[in-house]
């Protein structure tokens, strides 16, 4: 599992670089990713399960995963409209920390396992996830462009 996540996540930055460059709008790009950053290492470096380096990076990329989607919908809010690859991938990368939800209830139930920084940042993203999660089965799944309401 882990060669296909490493697989699939080079083919994306791929995609993202290489093949699809052109699609990038740096007019409505905006967004300052150190007002994302910088929060989240403060965090890590204040709550987390063990004050150690690899500790603090572990919790450190946690908090900042479950923020990340914030820059895409930040630009999809700005311009009001979303490519549809946009849209599929922005869909697949919340139902993945969805499914991630699942997988802390079942790990708990059958392994008394819980980790409070991991459930809640997942949490957290997925309920950032929600309204995107809306538009995109009542427009994209509909056969719509991705438009938020005016």
């Amino acid at each position: 599992m882990k060669l296909v996540f490493i697989s699939t996540s080079v083919a994306t930055i791929y995609l993202m670089y290489v093949k699809f460059k052109a699609t990038y709008d740096h007019n409505h790009d905006s967004f300052r990713i150190e007002f994302l950053i910088a929060p989240c290492f403060l965090l890590a470096l204040l709550i987390n399960n063990a004050f150690t380096p690899l500790e603090i990076l572990w919790t450190f990329s946690i908090y900042l995963e479950a923020v990340a989607i914030l820059p895409q919908l930040f630009l999809v809010s700005k311009t009001g409209e979303a490519e549809s690859i946009t849209s599929h991938y922005l869909f697949a990368l919340g139902s993945y920390r969805a499914l991630y939800l699942l997988n802390w209830i079942y790990r708990y139930y059958a392994e008394g396992h819980y980790d409070l920084i991991a459930i809640f940042a997942g949490a957290l993203q997925t309920i950032l996830y929600c309204d995107f999660f809306y538009l995109y089965i009542t427009k994209v799944l509909k056969g719509k462009k991705l438009q938020l309401p005016a």
